[in-house]
């Protein structure tokens, strides 16, 4: 990490949208998040993924919601007033995220994450690009693009 005049070089900063799922803090890049949601009424679409929840009307437009929950192998639980859909673009394709709780907008030195552990109890662990080293906590960094390769279709 490069440092100038005691700053951080911005390149060596991640920004990033932190979110609950269960006892678990992930984050994703903040550039590919377009918007947070509070629930919305979804419309189930028969056949889908037991992940796909189904879809809604975003402005217009009809996008997929993905329950990030059951994506990662964890227990399906009702939502309450904390979950949160992250309205995200994936190669082009805008897709909506079912979290527990959008915690912040963190903005961390690339130096604190390292890869995970080859053995990562619990959760896909393809889907983890990094572990990030807080203060208090660590925080898993989701690869969304891994999290829906060759498991869905998007239009």
């Amino acid at each position: 990490m490069e440092v100038i005049n005691n700053k951080t070089e911005i390149s060596d900063l991640l920004q990033l949208v932190s979110f609950k799922i269960g006892a678990e803090e992930f984050g994703v890049d903040i550039l590919k998040v377009q918007e947070i949601n509070k629930m919305t009424s979804i419309t189930k679409v028969p056949n889908a993924p037991d992940f796909v929840e189904g879809v809604i009307n975003l402005r217009g437009r009809v996008i997929p919601i993905i329950d990030l929950r059951t994506r990662l192998g964890l227990e399906k639980i009702e939502h309450t007033k904390d979950t949160r859909i992250i309205v995200v673009e994936l190669d082009g394709k805008t897709v909506g995220f079912i979290v527990d709780a959008v915690n912040e907008v963190l903005r961390i030195p690339a130096g604190i994450t390292e890869k995970p552990p080859e053995l990562v109890a619990g959760i896909e662990s393809d889907y983890i690009t990094a572990v990030g080293k807080l203060e208090d906590r660590l925080l898993i960094l989701l690869d969304l693009d891994k999290v829906l390769k060759g498991d869905l279709k998007l239009n």
